[in-house]
């Protein structure tokens, strides 16, 4: 057996902080000239910077660099150029673009990553821009070839046009004369009232080949000479491997060799079930360490005491001690969350090709730079001389944007082994219990009313682990001592409560965290609209009428609340045995509100009939896509809600696959009508604003239906007994 753990000391560095969104034009369309991968042989292409090459066949490749994962953006973006360009929107193709500088991020520094619900926002600007400079060469090369002053030409449809004379030109056949243009040094963008494409719906350009079998995700890459590699992690987080017996391995009928890398035991072999069947023919003797008696109820039990502790803290206004001791009407009250996994329908996989002057990887990340130079780093090539071809991602939700880039590791040591193409496959169970979880999180809540029934207090104590800490995120992210991701929803409630104090703990990190679809939001959410819930019970308030008089008239927050209620007939009478509920939330500069109707079925599972969603993201892009999203994450959270938890017992975890860590169903999908509020905003994220409201509508519906306060998710842990 060949060890080839720890192959060098190299690390990837990123640069961190964040930078201004503003557009620097010069420095955001670098790239003019550079034929990107992809371009072909066409030398009358356009190449005005790196993402658009318009052919002389009047084609327009829009190069993506951001993920696809289900988002649709790979239909949002191209709209921002395709809407400035004036272009034939049937003549628009994406590529996935390159690992380079031309493609990081606007708003982080150095690098390539999709996440943060921030594709549309930070490419607002920048692709505007790139459509509108493209325009205006071509519109420079039509006026410089009829020998008419520009000012007299327009750009419709995929055409220039000279209407005083009737003259007409593709871009495709100014394309060659466009590409000799110098590009103008300011352009003018459009006014909102002159879009003819952004705010409306388009038909996602990725959705062809998701239906007729042409789209290529990680899992289905097949390059030539490639073997396929399964890997035996340790079954407790922070083992160590003492011992491994491949003998009866060796004998299974296409397994090539046995490998020890950083992460395991790998079983190379010529296919999936050879691999498969020689991992489970392995013999391996751990040394399990320090976590092989982590326990749920026990870890539980701890973030219990160290939540009576004082916390470093995230906010504080006013005296929250002395509102609570003088006040008659107070609340104490614990929610608990449980680990999650993110669960993709695309278990993680990666095929890398390691050649002594090169390396080839094929796989769905979020975080492509990083990924990128871990390869580099493991390889000891160049960065420019590893080249990530980044497939569709079949689901991410966070779980592929992983600072340690595990996934791509394993695959890069295994194909450095073997000198050979290598696919390095996850099983359900391996991602399931392949750790980087949502963060468990315990949250001790004391509050107190004011004579009149409105909160006077509020103190929020958090203990979650930390998602950044020991990463190259760590100094934009963690400042004394707090994760902002874990207090975000709380520490900037919008709810006017005079003395407030958000404390946060930071436990030792036993278990691998991560980012999940909405992070903090997700969970603190649901204590912020559960506790304002309860605290409009203790004073006899209707829930909304309690939030609107707790938010300020001009917050969006009530923009959504409003319509939200009125949509779903907040103050019409329910059917008989069921409830209506409501949550409100913002996150990645979106506002989202919620309302609810569930019952009880006989069985004592909630069930939810209706949900009604109103929700401002600012700008429009898609509208299409929005609904999509509205209910997708509602789809996801509910999910959480229901049945979602990672548990441990003897330091291992106890899910294993979609039997025991469980998806909503079909018929348990509740009818959701999407309601999207006109905004002059700037454009917020999407993706994951549907996820926090959810699960505190349902629970606050349950316990407007039955008087029972749900603290402790998931839901059907145990059922709820009918009022």
């Amino acid at each position: 057996m060949k060890d080839i753990a720890n192959p060098g000391k190299k690390r990837t560095v990123l640069r961190k902080g964040l930078i201004g969104a503003g557009l620097i034009l010069g420095m955001h369309l670098a790239g003019k000239g550079r034929k990107t991968a992809g371009d072909g042989n066409d030398e009358k292409a356009f190449v005005p910077n790196a993402f658009l090459t318009i052919g002389s066949d009047d084609s327009i490749i829009i190069y993506m660099n951001k993920a696809e994962m289900g988002q649709g953006i790979y239909t949002a973006l191209p709209m921002l150029i395709a809407e400035e360009l004036e272009a034939d929107w049937g003549k628009i193709r994406i590529k996935p673009a390159p690992v380079h500088p031309d493609y990081n991020h606007t708003l982080f520094e150095g690098i390539m990553v999709t996440g943060g619900s921030t594709s549309v926002l930070s490419e607002w600007d920048r692709l505007r821009y790139v459509g509108a400079t493209a325009r205006h060469m071509l519109i420079e090369a039509a006026a410089g070839s009829w020998a008419v002053d520009p000012s007299e030409c327009k750009a419709e449809n995929g055409y220039v046009i000279h209407p005083d004379s009737g003259k007409k030109a593709s871009f495709g056949e100014l394309a060659g004369k466009a590409a000799r243009v110098s590009p103008p040094s300011r352009v003018v963008l459009k006014s909102p009232d002159q879009f003819k494409i952004i705010g409306t719906s388009k038909a996602r350009l990725d959705l062809p080949e998701k239906t007729n079998g042409k789209a290529v995700f990680g899992i289905d890459v097949n390059v030539p000479g490639m073997l396929v590699a399964l890997i035996a992690r340790p079954p407790v987080f922070g083992a160590v491997l003492k011992s491994c017996d491949d003998k009866e391995t060796l004998k299974v009928k296409g397994v090539r060799q046995t490998l020890v890398i950083d992460r395991g035991v790998a079983v190379v072999a010529d296919g999936f079930w050879s691999a498969k069947q020689g991992r489970e023919a392995l013999k391996i003797e751990w040394d399990e360490g320090d976590q092989a008696n982590l326990d749920s109820d026990i870890q539980t039990r701890e973030y219990a005491k160290t939540a009576l502790n004082e916390g470093r803290i995230a906010v504080s206004r006013g005296d929250v001690a002395k509102a609570i001791d003088n006040s008659k009407t107070t609340l104490e009250a614990v929610y608990e969350f449980p680990y999650l996994a993110h669960a993709p329908m695309e278990p993680l996989n990666c095929v890398a090709h390691v050649r002594p002057d090169g390396c080839d990887i094929w796989t769905g990340s979020q975080l492509q730079t990083v990924d990128r130079d871990t390869a580099a780093a493991i390889t000891g090539l160049p960065p420019e001389k590893v080249m990530l071809h980044n497939t569709l991602l079949g689901g991410g939700f966070g779980r592929r944007a992983v600072p340690d880039s595990h996934f791509v590791a394993e695959a890069v040591q295994v194909s450095m082994a073997v000198k050979a193409p290598v696919k390095v496959y996850w099983t359900r169970e391996d991602d399931i219990q392949g750790g980087y979880y949502r963060p468990k999180a315990y949250n001790l809540i004391k509050a107190a009313l004011a004579d009149d029934g409105m909160p006077v207090a509020l103190k929020h104590t958090i203990v979650s682990q930390s998602i950044v800490k020991g990463t190259a995120f760590e100094d934009a992210m963690l400042t004394d001592g707090i994760d902002h991701t874990s207090v975000e929803g709380s520490a900037d409630s919008p709810y006017r409560i005079p003395n407030l104090r958000v404390e946060y703990h930071m436990p030792p990190a036993v278990v691998p965290v991560l980012w999940w679809r909405a992070v903090g939001h997700s969970y603190n959410a649901y204590v912020k609209e559960c506790v304002i819930d309860e605290l409009a019970g203790l004073a006899g308030r209707d829930p909304y009428e309690y939030r609107c008089r707790l938010l300020p008239d001009n917050a969006r927050e009530r923009g959504v609340l409003d319509v939200a209620a009125q949509q779903s007939g907040w103050s019409a009478p329910v059917k008989k045995g069921r409830a209506r509920g409501m949550a409100v939330h913002a996150s990645f500069g979106s506002y989202v509100a919620q309302v609810a109707e569930v019952s009880l079925r006989e069985n004592g599972t909630v069930r939810v009939h209706r949900v009604t969603c109103a929700v401002d993201c600012g700008q429009t892009v898609n509208p299409d896509t929005i609904v999509a999203q509205m209910e997708s994450g509602i789809a996801f959270g509910l999910s959480a809600a229901f049945y979602n938890e990672i548990r441990f017992k003897k330091g291992r975890v106890q899910q294993h696959n979609f039997n025991d860590y469980k998806l909503l169903s079909i018929k348990e999908m509740p009818q959701v009508h999407i309601h999207i509020v006109d905004s002059k905003g700037a454009p917020g994220g999407v993706g994951e604003i549907a996820v926090p409201p959810i699960a505190p509508a349902v629970a606050n519906a349950v316990a407007a239906l039955t008087g029972r306060r749900i603290r402790s998710l998931p839901f059907q842990r145990e059922k709820i007994k009918k009022p």
